[in-house]
């Protein structure tokens, strides 16, 4: 029996800031005190606070630890393990992250960021070790399974996910219960099950999070879905560039063999089913789920024409189902607590929680799940702590390449499926990415369209050359060069390319263009009539100017300017060439007396 457990994030956000030297630093004190016994170490999944890392929490008591070091090892040893006094410069503390309101909340689950949140999907990661099918066990792990065995028919498996009202958790919202139930209809002596976990989105890492800290939530629903359509095979497609992921997940699958709840004669019953993993080599457009099918049968990512539906003819021209794993991470909690429970949460068409990844100007980046219907203020400001150094909030961007922006003028939007389409928007996969004042909306734009032109598969022309010509009429306004001819063109092109792509990609791919254009239409007039970037970021629109009250002639300037643009004596005022200036604001960046502005 333990005394202390130590969990310590294994996240790859925590592992690539030093969690895991950490762990090796508190194994050798521990071992070197004679406290193995006494206190255990585990190895967890992501806590969700990104921004801290790395984290540790302490239990009984539940000390939240915050960027630790292996050389604050020996002090928690000392002065917490043994004297049972919690180091209080590493116990993390609101007040200095904008929430004064709550200072001196010393557990994870006091502080503003977890106090709205609901966790469903992400309930085991970060309090379990994902690489010990024990501990999933104890949280009432693969006990929704041997209910759907021993318990259900597979039609009442459907009727619940159905009742449920869960809808699928990467993109469009299609409701999970009613994708079972058309590849249940398909009649056909070989189905599938797919999980899709090739997470493409910039700025997103909901999915990745849940396979590297509860990866059998994954492998139980697929084989609940298996058992509800009558397939005794999956496969999760995750990319390669989620190495932790892919190892924990290997490891889960084998654990899970090894105890009989994937294998054949599942819970002492006639039903089936093994699960395999294929590894993406990171093309956003495999995220498409025919493209993925066909990338998991050996070929070139790209997508088909539907229909048929894959529910009909997917892998292998056999019916199948295609989730991610967020939809899966739900299955086991709604079968075990019933519809009911999760239609609880939620609003009247969007049920349930979303995991959403915070990201870009916030204080607390990190995953966060909350219940659908949420306002985007609560996620900024309550949550995510507002925007860093007095910044003002700008706008949101959701569902990544594919979505829109959500203006600071619609901050109290409830978060649900139907309000960001109205907004132009979607939720995506839920990468949310705050701006503040500094960010330009024209730029941002360019910055997704550049994203999904190199992503194009290339196979139909509306997306192949469509968004190449979005992305030129972009590049053509930020250089100072566009034309009031130009906004009009932007919207026929975009609507052209929506209405006109094979795959989603393609079809959501003009949504920054069009969203930006809806909200911030005054900043495109600006590039274009004045030939200015109000955020003052597009290079070839900007200009440096030095005030002659402020100069003190110290010559640093000068010596830093890489095209010799800076001129003028010691001890007198400068001057910028602006024919010679290259724009990289050096100058500003290393002037001590605030003389240079940008404009």
């Amino acid at each position: 029996m333990f005394r202390i457990h130590a969990l310590i994030c294994g996240g790859t956000g925590c592992t690539s800031s030093g969690s895991m030297p950490v762990k090796e630093a508190l194994e050798k004190e521990l071992k070197a005190r004679g406290l193995e016994e006494e206190v255990k170490i585990v190895q967890t999944g992501c806590f969700g606070l990104c921004a801290l890392g790395p984290i540790m929490i302490v239990y009984p008591e539940g000390t939240f630890y915050s960027m630790v070091t292996a050389d604050d090892i020996p002090e928690i040893v000392e002065e917490h393990f043994l004297k049972g006094r919690p180091v209080k410069r590493l116990v993390y503390d609101e007040a200095a992250h904008g929430h004064a309101e709550n200072a001196g909340a010393s557990s994870l689950s006091e502080t503003s960021f977890y106090k709205k949140q609901k966790r469903v999907a992400l309930r085991n990661c970060g309090v379990i070790n994902p690489e010990n099918i024990d501990e999933y066990i104890a949280m009432d792990g693969y006990f929704a399974l041997a209910k759907a065995l021993k318990e259900m028919t597979p039609d009442d498996v459907i009727k619940t996910v159905l009742d449920s009202g869960l809808r699928g958790r990467g993109g469009g919202g299609f409701p999970t219960g009613r994708k079972w139930m058309f590849a249940k209809g398909s009649v056909s002596d070989k189905k599938y099950v797919v999980c899709n976990a090739d997470e493409g989105d910039p700025g997103a890492f909901m999915d990745r999070s849940v396979l590297e800290g509860d990866p059998h939530a994954v492998l139980e629903a697929m084989a609940i879905a298996g058992y509800a359509i009558g397939a005794d095979e999956g496969w999760i497609y995750v990319r390669a560039e989620y190495p932790i992921a892919v190892r924990r997940l290997q490891i889960a699958i084998d654990q899970a063999r090894e105890y009989g709840v994937l294998g054949k004669g599942i819970f002492g019953t006639d039903f089936n089913f093994d699960i395999h993993i294929r590894l993406g080599a990171g093309a956003f457009v495999c995220g498409e789920e025919t493209a993925l099918l066909t990338s998991i049968e050996g070929n070139r990512g790209e997508p088909r024409p539907r229909p048929p539906f894959p529910a009909v003819k997917g892998l292998w021209g056999q019916p199948t189902i295609i989730n991610n794993v967020e939809t899966y991470a739900n299955i086991a909690q709604i079968i075990l607590n019933g519809a009911e429970w999760f239609a609880s949460m939620g609003t009247e068409t969007s049920k349930g929680t979303k995991v959403f990844a915070l990201g870009g100007k916030i204080k607390n980046t990190g995953l966060v799940e909350i219940p659908m219907g949420t306002t985007l203020r609560e996620i900024v400001e309550e949550i995510g702590g507002g925007v860093p150094n007095g910044k003002k909030f700008k706008a949101a961007q959701t569902g990544g390449p594919s979505g829109g922006c959500i203006p600071a003028s619609l901050i109290d939007t409830p978060i649900d499926y139907e309000n960001l389409i109205k907004l132009g928007s979607m939720m995506g996969s839920g990468g949310l990415i705050v701006m503040d004042e500094d960010t330009c909306m024209v730029d941002l734009a360019k910055f997704f369209l550049e994203f999904t032109v190199d992503e194009s598969c290339g196979k139909c022309a509306p997306c192949r050359i469509g968004t190449v010509r979005l992305l030129e009429i972009l590049e053509k306004i930020t250089s100072g060069n566009g034309e009031m001819e130009d906004l009009d063109k932007l919207e026929e092109l975009a609507n052209y390319i929506k209405s006109a792509s094979l795959c989603g990609l393609g079809q959501t791919a003009p949504n920054p263009v069009l969203s930006t254009l809806r909200y911030f239409r005054d900043e495109y007039i600006a590039h274009i009539r004045d030939k200015k970037c109000p955020a003052g970021v597009c290079k070839k629109l900007l200009s440096y100017e030095i005030d002659p009250e402020k100069c003190k002639g110290c010559t640093l300037c000068a010596r830093q300017c890489p095209a010799n643009a800076i001129t003028g004596s010691v001890k007198t005022p400068h001057v910028i060439d602006p024919e010679k200036c290259v724009k990289c604001g050096a100058c500003m960046e290393k002037c001590k007396f605030g003389a240079i502005s940008k404009k």
